[in-house]
């Protein structure tokens, strides 16, 4: 800080000290001249090189973390929060615009794409898949995807294999726990053949001892035992025999096991491998393949005769700020040229899909070709069917636009095109909120082996949606067939003390000619998943009972805990 002569004077008296007009003059003449040269070696200074004050630095700090407060901080810390690397979190906290950011997310994607040339990124629509199954399979009075086990499903996908006691309960113990019977807490063992970077037969360990839903990873084998700390209960082969005590368990060491095969020093070893595990296992997994640029292609739409098709789009919460958007598209087998070869008619339609910002900035991509094949001898019965493709893309909350063109390959003029805006809510963790109301044609839960997998696949159920000409048209059903609907339903209350929900769920099926309700179903939201503030209502039923008419099905949500309300409705007409 340069001084003027004002302020030598006022400490000069300060001191007790005047100094005659001469000096006076000189020590201001020197101060000017030090003030100018100062102010000439800042003008040489390069600006982004400038060492910034405390007050600026902690005013642009503080200016970062308030521009974190929105899609962006959601992405750090919830979506990503489990893959990034402590590098990329770092550099990701310290850019200064939403530009910077956007093309930050961009390449952060791309350097994990494992097929560089495909126009879809499998690592990122697997990584959203997870954190919808976590959350809709772990939650616990908290979303699933902050729980352990969300954690390491998302981390690692499903394990090969899971030794699951959800009640606990009487428990043999095997020699290296220290033998002998005792009781446990609800716990799982999770094991994978392999892990990458981690080894072979790895075992993880969750134990749930709140007995609330909410299964906790841990190192200690003993935190299961609910009889640990029990005088005389539980006791282990050697206590059995006399020759230890059951203090003998808690004499050092990060596990009360008890004696085992190969005494202390063995099971020292093996409770520092599992410290290491434990390390590896919530560390970041490292990032494969290096930066990409222009990795989408702007593709151009051939124009000619119309080939018509429809379209559905639905709305499925993964994340506060992350949506899964499953896209349907719905030809008409009369629309799509066949050609027969060895009694065989097959037709092949290619489907371009394209989701932009409002700033005509690219951010999904899909191509795909669909095959209709049909003996011959039964394509006239097939043509009045539709065959249907089915696309699921994760976007963050705004409003983008959805293209999507379709060619029929055994003719090559015959295109169809489609353009609408796309609205992408942002499911607000306090707001009661709800996906689609999804009606179906088909229905059913998966094997274990195609969870979140595959076409028309939402976590552990296949849904095929019925689609319509537009959202305004009722699709419809004739009477031999059963009406399948599907609804989640988010951010439920959760009771502090019971650690559960408190929700009436009710559905409806309304005649809308007469508005009368023709059927009505209450179930207590325990029955769907009493520890979880996210449900998932699902029901078949028969429309044999139904006459022809107009109808809707409506799910209504009575959130005991938040007070909040909430309904879905979704029109089809019986024939």
């Amino acid at each position: 800080m340069m001084l003027n002569g004002r302020t030598i004077l006022f400490v000069a008296l300060g001191c007790g000290l005047i100094f005659s007009p001469p000096t006076r003059l000189r020590a201001q003449q020197s101060a000017d001249s030090s003030k100018q040269a100062q102010t000439a070696a800042d003008q040489d200074v390069d600006p982004l090189k400038r060492e910034r004050s405390d007050k600026e630095k902690f005013a642009a700090q503080k200016a970062v973390r308030q521009e974190l407060k929105g899609a962006y901080k959601t992405w750090l810390d919830q979506d990503v929060t489990y893959i990034i690397s402590d590098e990329e979190r770092k550099a990701f906290k310290n850019l200064s615009n939403d530009e910077e950011r956007e093309a930050f997310i961009e390449q952060f994607w791309l350097r994990r794409n494992p097929n560089p040339d495909s126009p879809d990124n499998e690592f990122r629509e697997e990584h959203y898949r997870r954190i919808a199954y976590a959350n809709e399979h772990y939650a616990a009075g908290k979303p699933g995807w902050k729980t352990d086990r969300g954690h390491i499903y998302i981390s690692f996908g499903a394990a090969d294999s899971i030794d699951a006691h959800p009640s606990g309960g009487t428990y043999d113990r095997p020699m290296d726990e220290g033998g002998g019977s005792t009781t446990t807490f609800p716990f799982e063992v999770w094991h994978y053949r392999y892990l990458e970077g981690i080894g072979e037969n790895v075992d993880l360990e969750f134990v749930d001892t709140c007995q609330c839903g909410d299964f906790h990873f841990t190192i200690d084998r003993s935190e299961k035992d609910a009889l640990l700390r029990v005088p005389g209960a539980g006791l282990t082969e050697a206590e059995s025999m006399g020759r230890s005590t059951k203090t003998d368990r808690f004499k050092g060491g990060m596990e009360s096991l008890g004696s085992m095969p190969g005494g202390s020093s063995a099971q020292q070893s093996k409770e520092f491998d599992r410290i290491e595990l434990a390390a590896k296992i919530f560390a970041p997994p490292p990032v494969k393949f290096k930066d990409l640029e222009n990795f989408i292609s702007e593709h151009k739409l051939i124009s000619g005769p119309i080939f018509p098709f429809d379209v559905r789009t639905d709305l499925v919460k993964v994340t506060e700020n992350t949506v899964l958007v499953p896209i349907t598209v719905q030809i008409k087998n009369r629309d799509i040229t066949f050609v027969t070869k060895d009694g065989v008619a097959r037709g092949v339609v290619n489907i371009l899909g394209k989701v932009t910002t409002i700033t005509h900035k690219t951010v999904q991509t899909f191509e795909d070709t669909v095959e209709v094949e049909q003996p011959s001898e039964l394509l006239e019965q097939s043509l009045d069917r539709q065959s249907i493709y089915w696309k699921a893309v994760p976007l963050l909350p705004g409003l983008y636009r959805l293209d999507i063109a379709i060619k029929d390959v055994n003719n090559p003029d015959h295109i169809g095109i489609y353009g609408r805006a796309l609205d992408v809510p942002e499911y607000h963790d306090e707001k009661l909120a709800t996906s689609s109301l999804i009606l179906a044609d088909q229905m059913n839960v998966v094997d274990s082996h195609s969870i979140g997998s595959g076409n028309f696949v939402i976590g552990n159920t296949y849904i095929r949606p019925r689609v319509s000409a537009n959202a305004a048209t009722p699709v419809k059903y004739n009477r031999s067939q059963h009406l399948n609907f599907w609804m989640q339903v988010y951010n439920l209350g959760i009771n502090e003390a019971t650690k559960s929900n408190e929700a009436r769920v009710t559905y409806q099926i309304i005649d809308t000619t007469t508005n009368t309700v023709v059927f009505e179903k209450q179930l207590d939201s325990k029955e769907l998943g009493a520890h979880s503030d996210q449900l998932t209502v699902q029901k078949t039923l028969p429309v044999a009972g139904l006459q022809p008419g107009k109808y809707k099905v409506t799910i209504k949500i009575n959130d005991e805990i938040s007070k909040q309300e909430i309904a879905q409705s979704a029109p089809f007409v019986v024939e």
